[in-house]
């Protein structure tokens, strides 16, 4: 018990395990749609995105949450746009993206002439210098995105499995898109304080790979998803905290573990192996 509850002594980690639950959660739901419209590099792309947004705010004196967000939603949505209007790739355009505004976040950067830990800080992370304030936006971003989720939750469904007849039925497919991006965006910039633009994708889309290796049924995908996601924070805090090694890193790198396992036992490879067995031994019994 003493090395469960040792942790938890101090007040930045009971804060750092919020955050790691709330972030756990929200990234793996959410990454279950992200794992489904294979959508994985998006991710990564408006992680590195939001980083131009963070440094206009610090330059400005603004918000760093708010000015990467709203760059961020603008990626999203200038994704969404160039994609569906023109004959280029939705991994091309991603790219093309994320790169450019990667680079002016990185050009901005280098005008400020002093070492700038808050900028580092989201880049690579630091769930442990997380506040009062960071946990209070984290929450209420996380909710926001778990509500709306839940409320569009069979048109979200319906639209990312057959979106064809979603949109012959009469669901606004164009829209739940852009929502999706849009609370993809959201969830990022909630994500970034804890495990930073380099780790950020992973966590996104780790979980609900994951899940996708235990089950078909959307339902419990989301679910597993969710239990893997924060299982993985909270693990992850425990054994950076007594290793001494990097949250973030140690978060991403237990929700990868959790993944291999599930590979191990999961029950399409299960079912491969037994249909490849039952075909050898089929094929031994033909003179």
């Amino acid at each position: 018990m003493d090395l469960l509850a040792s942790p938890l002594q101090n007040d930045f980690m009971v804060r750092a395990f919020i955050a790691a639950i709330l972030i756990g959660l929200v990234c793996s739901v959410i990454g279950v749609y992200v794992v489904l419209r294979n959508m994985s590099f998006i991710g990564d792309g408006l992680a590195h995105a939001s980083f131009a947004g963070i440094v206009i705010a610090y330059l400005l004196k603004a918000d760093l949450y708010v000015g990467g967000l709203i760059f961020t939603i603008l990626t999203a949505l200038g994704i969404g746009a160039v994609a569906k209007k023109s004959e280029i790739s939705l991994d091309t355009t991603i790219g093309v993206f994320f790169t450019a505004a990667f680079a002016l976040g990185v050009a901005l950067m280098s005008r400020v002439r002093t070492y700038v830990v808050d900028l580092q800080d989201f880049l690579f992370g630091n769930i442990l210098a997380i506040d009062r304030r960071d946990i209070i936006i984290i929450s209420v971003l996380a909710v926001a995105v778990l509500l709306v989720i839940v409320a569009l939750y069979k048109e979200l469904l319906f639209a990312s499995f057959d979106p064809v007849s979603a949109g012959a039925s009469g669901l606004p497919v164009d829209a739940l898109s852009y929502t999706l991006l849009v609370l993809l965006a959201v969830t990022i910039i909630v994500s970034l304080q804890a495990a930073g633009i380099i780790l950020v994708a992973a966590l996104l889309v780790t979980p609900a790979a994951t899940a996708y290796q235990l089950t078909n049924r959307f339902g419990p995908m989301m679910l597993i998803s969710a239990a893997i996601g924060v299982g993985s924070g909270i693990v992850g805090l425990y054994l950076s905290y007594y290793l001494n090694v990097a949250s973030g890193a140690s978060i991403v790198l237990v929700a990868t573990a959790f993944f291999f396992i599930a590979m191990a036992l999961s029950p399409k490879r299960r079912s491969l192996l037994t249909a490849l067995l039952d075909a050898r031994r089929v094929g031994a019994r033909v003179p």
